[in-house]
């Protein structure tokens, strides 16, 4: 059963929130093994649904799916980047080339994840656990005139990931602050998480620990 939970700068004394973490601190860079991460910066891919294809960084050159393991997530509701308040899963993974990366998905591309993850739940499984492919399909609303053409996200399991691979980013993700630092927000809904760095404690969790 999924705990909502009110992230608030404004709480009691007793559930008050700290202030948000800082990016720099120490040394922020965290090169272990082949992963590469710096602190709250992670490499950012962009979902673009209107285009229907995935970037970095909202450049060039585009594709039109994209393959990871999921090492940690978070299921919120928000406003953040000047988009008004919706519903939200952020994903974390390792890139192709080893950097720890980023993807923001919400409406019905949220939804499908979503139960993609119930799913995997009824065979004692977790988001990352698998390896995930994520499509976008076009969609048309005939309601608009002239209909408009958008695209949602569609997820499929490629397979199991090996325990080795899972090992390894699990530990990656329990012993590094994971998350980025422009979607940090005191006005987050948090539904549900996995070894994500929460700005501030859920009562009774500990961070990085999926809330239930």
């Amino acid at each position: 059963m999924t705990t909502q939970t009110q992230v608030s700068s404004n709480g009691a004394a007793t559930e008050a929130t700290p202030a948000l973490p800082a990016i720099a601190g120490g040394n922020p860079l965290a090169v272990t093994g082949k992963f590469r991460y710096l602190e709250g910066q992670p490499r950012q891919y962009r979902a673009d649904a209107k285009a229907g294809n995935f970037n970095v960084n909202g450049g060039n050159p585009t594709r039109d799916s994209l393959s990871f393991i999921p090492m940690a997530w978070r299921f919120f509701e928000d406003d953040i980047l000047q988009m008004g308040r919706k519903k939200w899963v952020e994903l974390f993974f390792v890139d192709e080339k080893n950097c720890v990366s980023a993807i923001l998905f919400h409406g019905y591309s949220r939804d499908n994840l979503e139960k993609l993850a119930r799913d995997l739940f009824y065979e004692d499984v977790t988001l990352s656990d698998v390896k995930i492919t994520a499509r976008f399909v076009a969609k048309k609303n005939e309601k608009q005139k002239p209909a408009i053409i958008y695209h949602i996200a569609g997820f499929e399991v490629d397979e199991v990931a090996g325990p080795e691979t899972v090992k390894g980013l699990h530990d990656f993700a329990a012993s590094h602050k994971i998350f980025r630092v422009e979607t940090l927000s005191d006005t987050c809904l948090l539904e549900a998480y996995h070894h994500y760095h929460l700005p501030a404690l859920v009562p009774g969790s500990e961070p990085g620990e999926a809330a239930a």
